[in-house]
């Protein structure tokens, strides 16, 4: 693994960081590339995706926070130390989602249309974040004798970071040809909820930086059977209001 890329004097580049920079630089190109052909106006997408981004980090940190509080606690600088991972997604889904819900609404932007518009991107900027968490070390798999040698850990894992990337990766490939096809505003972002819970749901089996809480599940996969509920109750929902 490699969680530090380089070292410029008293600046360290830190692969966790740059994979988060380069997620966030390829998303928003393609977004603004897209925006022209659907109607936005992609001048507003820089503004989106920095407050999105910052929202969801911010969001995803006070999560995983919450859930290790006691450790925190022991050790208030790791607050801040970012570069060492601990990034919970659900947190981030609903700061960065309730932030661009805030956002679309000042634009006077349709909420449900522009929420389809951007999910894709969502999927495929985790998709390249979570390569960061595999080059970092965090996220780690369970042990397993044919899996990736990580010397931070000093044993063979599951790669789980690369589960997770190819995973959403594949989410993002169904949803840009579920979009062409949907007939319901808001379609796209509930199978965004959907697959991105289940495939996390998923992989929490064969991950190890987790503790057990409720009938062999994790908290993370306890909430992302909320979050599925969530996302199929709502498309329920519109599929009653918008039935065409």
């Amino acid at each position: 693994m490699h969680p530090v890329i380089c070292q410029i004097g008293p600046l360290t580049v830190y692969s966790y960081g740059a994979m988060l920079a380069v997620a966030v630089v390829v998303c928003s190109f393609l977004l603004q590339r897209a925006a022209k052909a659907r109607g936005f106006n992609p001048d507003i997408i820089f503004d989106l995706v920095f407050w999105s981004v910052v929202s969801g980090i911010i969001g995803s940190r006070i999560f995983f926070i919450f859930l290790n509080l006691t450790y925190f606690v022991e050790r208030p600088s790791e607050i801040v130390m970012l570069q060492h991972g601990g990034l919970a997604w659900q947190g981030g889904l609903i700061a960065g989602t309730l932030t661009a819900i805030i956002f679309f609404k000042r634009k006077k932007l349709p909420i449900a249309q522009t929420v389809d518009f951007v999910a894709p991107y969502v999927a495929l900027g985790q998709a390249i974040g979570r390569i960061g968490c595999f080059l970092n070390g965090c996220c780690y798999g369970s042990e397993a004798a044919w899996g990736i040698y990580f010397p931070v850990h000093e044993a063979k894992l599951h790669p789980t970071q690369l589960y997770d990337a190819l995973g959403l990766l594949v989410i993002f490939l169904i949803l840009k040809k579920y979009e062409t096809i949907r007939k319901t505003p808001g379609e796209v972002f509930c199978l965004y909820l959907f697959l991105a819970s289940l495939q996390r749901f998923a992989v929490e089996f064969f991950r190890a930086d987790h503790s057990i809480v409720w009938l062999g599940l994790s908290i993370f996969q306890i909430v992302s059977i909320g979050i599925m509920a969530v996302s199929l109750y709502a498309y329920s929902f519109l599929k009653s209001r918008f039935p065409k």
